[in-house]
């Protein structure tokens, strides 16, 4: 990773790892459909409206900060992604999961599968207003070797597209669509001598509005 100059107007753009890989098959499946704007690297608690030398220098440390340059691995980017709302929209989209609001997801070693499903809330200018997304959900698990599969009502995951999140074992995988089914492993020899459960995260994406959503996974031997 580097720094871009930003004295200028730069755009970088570049292949993910996961863009890299269709584009090498040569048959067709690489197709640029649809691109998203982010802002992970503004900290917008620099935005100082007390500043010594007026208001119109409130933004003056942030227009300031070095911009990052783009980065190949699509996991670890554009998690701050920039949306667009209707005119007069006052409330911002977040997701919830009925039955595992505030708490992690269960399952037992070997058991059967457990399905989420998501929901949006203030998809229209309503607090009170919580629906499915028109694009659905993108799920992924940052550790799927704690899982024999993850299944959407749409498609099944896609093996082609892991990548390492912070190391060269965990490996994450992702599906599409409007509720995700989770089967955990069945493997022993995951739990050592002393572990009784194992930990990863599940990361929902709302396609259409963006929204996201971390939950804590946790696979317990019995």
């Amino acid at each position: 990773m580097g720094y871009l100059d930003n004295s200028s107007i730069t755009v970088d753009a570049i292949l993910t790892k996961r863009g890299r890989e269709l584009l090498s098959r040569n048959d067709g499946s690489f197709r640029i459909t649809q691109f998203a704007l982010g802002d992970d690297e503004i900290d917008y608690t620099l935005f100082n409206e007390n500043h010594p030398n007026g208001t119109q220098y409130a933004s003056e440390a942030i227009e300031n900060m070095p911009l990052i340059e783009a980065i190949p691995d699509g996991t670890n980017m554009m998690k701050s992604q920039l949306i667009t709302l209707s005119r007069g929209k006052s409330l911002l989209p977040f997701i919830s999961i009925p039955g595992f609001t505030n708490n992690p997801i269960q399952l037992t070693k070997g058991q059967s599968g457990l399905s989420i499903t998501p929901q949006t809330h203030n998809i229209t200018n309503s607090s009170t207003t919580a629906g499915t997304e028109a694009g659905g959900y993108k799920f992924t698990v940052v550790n799927f070797n704690y899982l024999s599969s993850m299944t959407s009502d749409i498609s099944q995951g896609s093996p082609s597209e892991l990548d390492t999140y912070g190391g060269t074992e965990a490996i994450a995988e992702h599906v599409q669509g409007n509720s995700l089914t989770l089967e955990p492993t069945n493997e022993d020899a995951l739990f050592p001598t002393g572990t009784l459960s194992l930990t990863t995260t599940i990361i929902i994406e709302g396609m259409t509005t963006g929204a996201r959503k971390t939950l804590q996974l946790i696979v317990n031997k019995s």
